[in-house]
């Protein structure tokens, strides 16, 4: 039963992250700039590693599901809220964003520099709430393959908002640089 209670949790929590972002994918202002074709690509670079080292069987497939800790109730726990936690600050700010939002680094029309919300905490929420949901589904399974998949999507995301943050600059010349220097990128008041 505790199984049953803690994988509908799961369930829940990345579902309902998943419908916000299908409900407000068309709602999205058109876009006016994209960064490069080449520079796009770039971001799916690690996560198209993982893919080539698990499923083409680069990496022992003993390794990829072999357990780095145990399976505790405790862990399924904690990882679930980390994980719904996760969810709930990476929807937040999904919504705060608003029609500004975009699945790739772009500059949409009209495109207004948002500080409130979750964005008063950090410049990058939805990563902070992804990387941390991810990192509750992690501590919870355990599994190597999954923690290797958390480490290259970090670096995706690492990648994706450095791109967002030269379109900001270029944006928002002279609000970007303050908001910068005020507001931290991922971690509030450390990273």
């Amino acid at each position: 039963m505790f199984d049953l209670v803690i994988n509908a949790g799961f369930i829940c929590a990345w579902s309902v992250l998943i419908l916000v972002w299908a409900f407000g994918w068309s709602r999205s202002k058109a876009r006016t700039r994209r960064a490069s074709y080449s520079s796009r690509l770039v971001i799916f670079l690690p996560i198209l590693i993982v893919y080539a080292l698990i499923y083409a069987n680069i990496l022992p497939r003993s390794w990829v599901m072999a357990r780095l800790w145990p399976q505790k109730p405790a862990f399924a726990v904690a990882g679930l809220l980390l994980t719904m936690l996760g969810c709930a600050f990476a929807i937040w700010a999904r919504l705060t964003l608003g029609s500004n939002w975009s699945s790739m680094p772009d500059v949409k029309q009209s495109h207004e520099l948002v500080t409130t919300g979750p964005y008063a905490l950090v410049r990058h929420p939805i990563y902070s709430g992804l990387l941390l949901a991810l990192a509750g589904s992690v501590a919870a399974s355990g599994v190597g393959g999954i923690v290797l998949v958390w480490a290259l999507l970090a670096i995706s995301y690492a990648l994706k908002f450095r791109q967002e943050e030269r379109l900001m600059m270029e944006t928002f010349p002279d609000a970007y640089p303050e908001y910068r220097k005020r507001i931290k990128a991922i971690i509030p008041g450390i990273l």
